[in-house]
C-alpha cells in the first residue's frame, strides 16, 4: 500500500490520568481501524513512541460497544489501563453511544471491560489477576537488588497479572518509592510497580513507580494495569481501605492520580483525561 492509496482516519491524543492537561499518560487512538493488519498497528505504534497506542474497531460480541487493540512500541497486549480509559474517552468523545446508560462495555484481548462513566471521570472495572502469589526467595533477592535496597526494606512482593506481567513491591514509605535508583540492568526483564504509603497532609494515599522492559527500560509515567493489580492486593491484605488514590508519575514531572474504589459493582480504577490532539491520520 502506498501513501496515496491510503485513508485518513479519525486520530486524538488523550491525557490520561490526570486533571491537568499534559500532565498524565499520553495515548495515541486511531478511531477507525478497519482493514489494518496487526502488523501494520504494529508498526504504527512503534512510529507514535508513545507508551501505547490503540486502534478501535467494530465489537465481535454483541455487548460491547467498541473493540480495541492495543499495542505497546514493540508487542500487543491484551489489556492494559491507560489505554482502556483513554479509548473509551476519544470513542465517547467522538460521537459513541454506549448500550447501557452509565456504563461502556469494552471487547479487548482479555475480554469484554465494563468502564463506569458519568460525563466526567471515567473508571474502569478491574479484571481478574491470572497470577496472583507471592514471589519466591530467589526472586525477592533479585528485585532487592534491582531497586538498590535491603531485602528487609521490602515489606511484601507479589505476581500480579492480569494481561501485562507485573510483580508488586510493597514498601514502608512513599520517600522510599520516590527515592528508588534502580538497577535496570539487575531488573532483567521483569515488569516491577512498587508502591508506599505517604502520610497525612498529601492528596494521595500512595506513591507508585513502574518500570517496563524493552529496547530501554522505561519508567511508566501512570500505569492503571498496575494499580488495578496492586489495589486488589493491598485491599485484600488489608493493608489499603477500599476507597484511595495514588499518585504516580512525580519524579517525571507528572501529575497522575489514579482513583481506587471497591464496591459491591467490584473494584474500579478510575482517572481524568483530556484529549489534546485531534484531527487524522493516514493509514
Amino acid at each position: 500500500m502506498t501513501f496515496e492509496t491510503m485513508r485518513n482516519r479519525p486520530f486524538h491524543q488523550v491525557d490520561v490520568f490526570s486533571g491537568q492537561a499534559y500532565r498524565g499518560n499520553p495515548l495515541a487512538v486511531v478511531l477507525d481501524g478497519e482493514g489494518l493488519t496487526g502488523e501494520r498497528m504494529q508498526q504504527v505504534a512503534n512510529w507514535t513512541n508513545l507508551s501505547e497506542t490503540t486502534f478501535l474497531l467494530p465489537p465481535t460480541d454483541p455487548r460491547a460497544d467498541y473493540r480495541v487493540r492495543i499495542f505497546t512500541g514493540s508487542e500487543e497486549f491484551p489489556f492494559a489501563g491507560h489505554p482502556t480509559l483513554g479509548s473509551a474517552r476519544a470513542w465517547l468523545e467522538s460521537g459513541g453511544n454506549p448500550r447501557e446508560e452509565g456504563y461502556v462495555v469494552q471487547e479487548c484481548g482479555a475480554g469484554l471491560v465494563r468502564i463506569r462513566h458519568d460525563g466526567g471521570r471515567l473508571a474502569f472495572a478491574a479484571p481478574p489477576l491470572t497470577r496472583y502469589e507471592p514471589v519466591d526467595a530467589a526472586l525477592q533477592r533479585q528485585l532487592a537488588l534491582a531497586l538498590r535496597l535491603p531485602e528487609a526494606d521490602i515489606v511484601a512482593a507479589s505476581w500480579l497479572v492480569n494481561g501485562p506481567e507485573w510483580i508488586g513491591v510493597l514498601l514502608r514509605s512513599a520517600g522510599q518509592v520516590l527515592a528508588l535508583e534502580p538497577d535496570l540492568a539487575a531488573m532483567g526483564d521483569l515488569k516491577v510497580g512498587v508502591i508506599g504509603a505517604h502520610g497525612r497532609g498529601t492528596d494521595a494515599d500512595f506513591e507508585v513507580r513502574t518500570f517496563i522492559p524493552g529496547d530501554a527500560m522505561l519508567e511508566d509515567p501512570v500505569t492503571g494495569s498496575f494499580n488495578a493489580g496492586a489495589a486488589q492486593w493491598l485491599i485484600d491484605a488489608g493493608r489499603a481501605p477500599s476507597e484511595y488514590v495514588a499518585a504516580q508519575g512525580t519524579v517525571l514531572g507528572r501529575a497522575g492520580r489514579i482513583h481506587i474504589k471497591a464496591d459491591s459493582g467490584g473494584l474500579w480504577v478510575g482517572g481524568d483525561s483530556t484529549i489534546c490532539i485531534r484531527g487524522t491520520v493516514r493509514l
